[in-house]
């Protein structure tokens, strides 16, 4: 598929700005899911927002932003993948840019009725659209309209993005200030939060980086996010496989635990069926 870059400003867009894990934990995705989009699973998986693998473990400024619209998009819709990937390339290869997602044109006038026909085209389940008609009017959907207002748009690019989930925190991700962390006033979060934490009150370290209070408030409330996310226990799920000669120990558990059970029997899915090897 042909995807000219010429009408693209490679200065910003195509500036690396993160390691995979740093971009990841600013987005609040798992290291493997952001690695995943970028890199596919050759071959059987293509990427999402680079256009072939690259093979880089760095992410560029228009990859993070596009990341940014993925991790709204999945986490609202668990939209299929492969259909993500359709769309994207139908974007490409309409826009002539390689991040498409990273491009302001597609949300706003004539270009969300283009969305309205590329999304028919790649047959997206209108649960999973970035746009949608209501009332008569093609109105941006939950997941579109949450990205949208994330960004700071300069011109057709994306100049900032907020990464607070509050949707009036002056919190931003600028590629040109501060190598592209979290920061207000022109000041960095995290060291805002330091200085917090080593004892300082909120009227000092408004005074020492030249900040109003309601900034550091900000900052402060930003980064505590930050710490709960990363304190937040994931569910694990246990999988024990048994061989098919001892399948009968799954009944004799179930007996005691109801619970218990193997993958695909009404008792449960703690143990999975491995089959018998051959001898």
């Amino acid at each position: 598929m042909a995807c000219h870059t010429s009408r693209v400003s490679v200065t910003i867009l195509e500036r690396e700005m993160y390691t995979e894990a740093a971009a990841a934990r600013l987005l609040r995705v798992a290291p493997s899911t952001l690695h995943w989009w970028l890199e596919g699973r050759p071959p059987r998986y293509r990427p999402v927002i680079r256009v072939e693998p690259t093979g880089s473990r760095n992410v560029t400024w228009a990859e993070f932003v596009e990341a940014g619209l993925l991790r709204s998009y999945r986490r609202e819709l668990d939209v299929p993948l492969k259909e993500l990937r359709d769309f994207i390339d139908r974007l490409r290869d309409e826009f002539q840019v390689p991040y498409p997602l990273a491009d302001r044109r597609p949300y706003v006038g004539p270009g969300r009725r283009l969305l309205i026909d590329l999304q028919d085209r790649s047959h997206l389940d209108p649960e999973f659209c970035l746009v949608a008609i209501a009332n008569g009017q093609i109105v941006l959907t939950a997941p579109g309209e949450e990205f949208y207002e994330r960004v700071d748009w300069s011109g057709d690019e994306p100049a900032a993005w907020r990464p607070h989930e509050d949707p009036v925190s002056p919190i931003r991700i600028n590629p040109l200030v501060r190598f592209g962390m979290p920061a207000i006033g022109g000041i960095s979060t995290e060291a805002i939060a330091g200085e917090l934490d080593g004892g300082a009150s909120l009227e000092e370290v408004a005074g020492d980086f030249g900040l109003d209070i309601d900034a550091v408030r900000w900052a402060q409330s930003y980064e505590l996010s930050q710490a709960r996310s990363r304190m937040s226990p994931r569910a694990a799920q246990v999988r024990i496989y048994v061989d098919a000669d001892i399948l009968g120990l799954e009944k004799i558990l179930a007996g005691l635990q109801p619970w218990l059970g193997f993958s695909g029997s009404p008792a449960g899915s703690l143990l999975a069926r491995r089959p018998r090897r051959q001898r």
